[in-house]
């Protein structure tokens, strides 16, 4: 299939499909108009059609549906070869064998082992890390903004944080996290060309392959080890299916952790009454995380579930072997689910912030808990070294990265000092 990489406009010219802009322009007017295309909405993804999920109600429901499952062998577009490794979004979904691209009782035997490894017990017993990492990158964004200097939150502070984190939890060393910062910045990029996606997947392959075979040989206190001698509900694991999990956790792993904690900062220094409140012990910072991960979703949308059957939705019917996303900041934003002010950013409001933009069902987010410790650590303490942080340009002008998928800025400037 020929897929564009750029869209100069938003929607088709029968305004039933909205195309999703790769350079994500304008992820407000995106979401917008996302949600008033109805509660099933036709997207095309750089020249693919699917469906995408923007309700809050339908996206919990569809998410426990056996009928949609993540094999892409299901999807007509791939059968029939409509789709090939020439799209440059394949890597989301054909990614190896893993607990993210399996369902039934195979996703079971892959994902047990991770989230033994990621238990409440176990995420308390590496606070401490947790906690030093951050104070050292701390003193790192103190160093570079001496003197009234701008510095770079996203770099020096809110990428590296998860990245160490994700990386000791797999026993990786700590001199790859920035080889790795790079080659997944590269791989979700839209303006990375497609031939050299593959070929750094193909690199990335390679690394985790190496890094599964030291553990066998030696294996450490780490979840690549807990992997490799995995051996409940099944088979043990084979080395694709320990690198496919790998690949994806540490993605996924420090992806999240760095929209989350840009995020929030973006969106209580836009509301400074609102942050007083944070800062004087009014308001948790607990209900500072759910409401950013609320209004504005780390992930934006997920790749990609198929249908193995017809399944009606309203008076819509995804057909089968049609591609389904779950468009979650639509459904942060869900009017019926979160009322009225939904766009609104707003950590005293009156109803429980319930949302899913970690996902529910088999394949909720096995990191979830991580990622809300990580915050909950990287933020009280970013703003009680800093309490006068401020963004060094206008609001308007922080620009989003070319991701389809992702939340995330290009960068963060800031001063630390009122």
């Amino acid at each position: 299939m020929n897929c564009p990489h750029a869209a100069a406009h938003t929607a088709a010219p029968d305004g039933g499909t909205v195309v999703i802009d790769p350079m994500v322009q304008d992820l407000d007017g995106e979401t917008a108009r996302l949600r008033d295309a109805g509660r099933l909405a036709r997207i095309e993804l750089l020249g693919v059609p699917a469906w995408t999920i923007t309700r809050y109600a339908d996206a919990r429901q569809l998410l426990v549906d056996p009928r949609l499952v993540k094999d892409i062998d299901a999807w007509g577009l791939w059968q029939s070869g409509e789709v090939t490794h020439a799209w440059p979004l394949i890597g989301m979904i054909d990614a190896g064998r893993s607990m993210f691209t399996v369902d039934g009782a195979e996703h079971r035997r892959l994902r047990t082992k991770t989230s033994q490894a990621l238990t409440p017990r176990r995420l308390e017993i590496i606070r401490p890390d947790i906690e030093k990492f951050t104070e050292e990158l701390l003193d790192d964004l103190a160093e570079g903004g001496r003197d009234g200097a701008v510095v770079d939150l996203k770099s020096v502070f809110a990428q590296p944080l998860p990245m160490r984190v994700v990386g000791m939890l797999m026993g990786v060393d700590p001199s790859e996290n920035a080889m790795l910062t790079r080659q997944y910045k590269a791989f979700f990029s839209m303006l990375t060309p497609q031939d050299e996606r593959l070929a750094l997947l193909a690199e990335l392959d390679v690394f985790y392959a190496g890094l599964v075979r030291e553990k066998t040989a030696r294996p450490t206190d780490d979840l690549t080890s807990a992997l490799i001698l995995a051996d409940e509900g099944g088979e043990p694991l084979t080395e694709e299916e320990v690198v496919g999990n790998l690949k994806a956790m540490v993605a996924a792993g420090h992806e999240t952790t760095i929209g989350l904690i840009l995020n929030a900062v973006r969106a209580l220094l836009s509301h400074p009454e609102q942050l007083r409140m944070v800062l004087d012990g009014e308001v948790s910072w607990e209900t500072v995380i759910e409401e950013t991960l609320r209004w504005d979703t780390p992930t934006t949308h997920l790749l990609m579930r198929f249908a193995t059957e017809d399944i009606q939705v309203g008076d819509e019917v995804i057909a089968k072997g049609e591609g389904v996303v779950i468009s979650y900041r639509v459904i942060g934003r869900d009017l019926e689910h979160h009322g009225a002010d939904a766009d609104a950013f707003d950590i005293t409001r009156a109803t429980p912030i319930r949302h899913m933009t970690f996902g529910h069902g088999p394949h909720i987010c096995p990191g979830a808990a991580l990622s809300r410790i990580e915050a909950g650590i990287a933020l009280p303490a970013l703003f009680a070294r800093f309490p006068g942080l401020r963004l060094a340009v206008p609001d308007g002008d922080l620009r989003k990265l070319p991701v389809m998928t992702q939340n995330d800025m290009e960068a963060f400037p800031v001063l630390l000092d009122a």
